[in-house]
């Protein structure tokens, strides 16, 4: 778990970096401070299980073991991208690891998570699908005729929503009159649990249960991670609609690789210096990565109309 949060932070420091300097292509959206939501949730879940992640899902899909190599391709709009290129950072997919795809329309990973486990249900299968998105995505549509479907036809799927505060520059309090997003499960009939989603443990302990229920036909369950993500809404966002302050005080107080950090070493499951071989493992994954997608060719200009139908053969 901690290797893997913390190849996520490399990555998503690697790509702002790479995003800057015009070797990366389309909207980049960083996930920085919220990597316990993304591990901790797919560490709960098999590789069978499925998930649809948003337009913030380089974490989800990291996290759910896709080749960081082919990701940073795919944001390099290489040939041998996850995507042949061409869906860039918000439309990540990889069939062999569950990841569905991530969707760049926000809340339009619910319904398609929903559609998958319903497929499990029909085909008799005992996957589970997870459907991740942001405070922002409760208030949409897709949110409320998802969940409904999923809770009318108990279905095997958990909403996970990373609350991290802000709807682009919307605060969360100035757009939610209930007490919690979780809460709205209620009213669909099914379980609403909120948790901390910077604490690694937490969040898989939540999630873990919740796919345990749904696969033993418990049906679905919405799962809230109270989060917070260090950056702006996207690279190049100047964050003016939150104080440097609120800011400095996650960074201090709720670092989650961090707090976990010193969790691992006061329970002294590993050393410190054991702790610092995995940070410069993760560096090491990333300069990896980095040099693979570099010497990747790029797509040719014959292949640009392959891949936009089926044509049965």
């Amino acid at each position: 778990m901690f290797l893997t949060m913390n190849i996520i932070r490399c990555f998503e420091e690697n790509v702002k970096y790479l995003y800057q300097k015009n070797l990366c292509y389309g909207g980049m959206h960083l996930c920085v401070g919220e990597e316990a939501c993304a591990v901790g949730s797919c560490f709960a879940l098999r590789k069978d299980d499925k998930i649809v992640t948003s337009h913030r899902g380089h974490g989800h899909c990291i996290a759910k073991g896709v080749s960081v190599r082919r990701m940073v391709a795919e944001l390099m709009a290489k040939k041998e991208g996850l995507c042949k290129g061409r869906g860039g950072s918000m439309h990540i997919l990889d069939m062999s690891c569950g990841v569905l795809g991530a969707q760049g329309i926000v809340g339009a990973q619910i319904p398609i998570a929903v559609g998958a486990a319903l497929s499990a249900k029909i085909r008799g299968l005992d996957y589970v699908s997870a459907a991740f998105f942001g405070d922002g995505a409760s208030n949409i549509g897709y949110f409320h005729e998802g969940v409904n479907m999923a809770a009318a036809l108990n279905l095997p799927v958990i909403f996970i929503c990373s609350n991290n505060g802000y709807a682009v520059s919307t605060s969360y309090k100035k757009f939610v009159k209930s007490e919690s997003i979780a809460s709205r499960g209620e009213a669909y009939g099914i379980e609403g649990i909120q948790a901390d989603g910077n604490n690694v443990l937490e969040v898989y302990d939540v999630v873990k249960k919740a796919a345990d229920k749904a696969r033993s036909g418990g049906g679905p369950t919405l799962i809230e991670l109270i989060t917070y993500r260090w950056y702006g809404h996207y690279v190049g966002d100047p964050c003016d609609y939150r104080t440097r302050e609120e800011e400095n005080w996650w960074k201090s107080n709720k670092d989650p690789i961090k707090n976990f950090g010193d969790f691992l070493v006061n329970n002294k499951t590993f050393s410190k210096d054991e702790l610092n071989e995995m940070e410069e493992k993760a560096k090491a994954v990333i300069d990896d990565a980095n040099a693979y997608a570099l010497q990747c060719p790029d797509p040719s200009i014959e292949e640009m109309y392959e891949d936009l139908y089926y044509l049965k053969k």
